[in-house]
């Protein structure tokens, strides 16, 4: 795996940072609210892992499992559910957690859905926001950084189900996805 690897751009250390500072961020905006964490699976399973230790206050935790990628580069547009949460959402305040945000399809059809679903409240952490891929309007309240438009893989993220388990950010070298 590190032989496909062009660059590493977020060290272990550097994570392990971002992560304590929004979940100190987090833990001060939900304080005495009913915070539901929802783990967009797969690629922000480590993300989440971390991201719940750092919060301070009490929190539950679901899971969705979507797919919009295949086993491409580029979203196909088509988000297909794949596993649904298992939790009533009526008056919880969601925290959608996400691993990137990058075209924003996904998770602006995720949000719409769960809105009618009657929540108090619907907010995005994603770890990685990539501004310039975007082509729905939609933001995150919190981010850890903005990432270069390069296709990047490791703590979670992955290319073909592959390199999640790397324990740093790197960028991917183009032969590898270019095949």
């Amino acid at each position: 795996m590190e032989q496909d690897i062009q660059e590493v751009l977020y060290s272990r250390e550097y994570l392990e940072g971002i992560v304590e500072k929004l979940g100190r961020r987090i833990s001060e905006d939900y304080r005495g609210k009913d915070l539901l964490m929802v783990s967009i699976l797969k690629g922000s399973v480590v993300f989440m892992a971390d991201l719940m230790r750092a919060i301070t206050i009490p929190c539950s935790i679901d899971f969705m499992s979507v797919s919009s990628y295949g086993s491409g580069t580029k979203t196909s547009g088509v988000v297909k559910i794949i596993k649904d949460l298992d939790i009533n959402l009526e008056g919880r305040d969601l925290l959608l957690v996400e691993d990137i945000l990058d075209s924003g399809m996904t998770l602006h059809y995720i949000r719409d859905m769960l809105s009618q679903r009657h929540p108090n409240s619907i907010r995005i952490c994603t770890l990685f926001d990539k501004p310039e891929r975007r082509s729905v309007d939609i933001t995150a309240d919190y981010f850890g950084a903005v990432v270069p438009d390069a296709f990047i893989v490791g703590y979670g993220l992955d290319y073909d189900e592959k390199y999640r388990n790397l324990p740093y950010v790197g960028i991917l070298k183009p032969e590898v996805y270019e095949k």
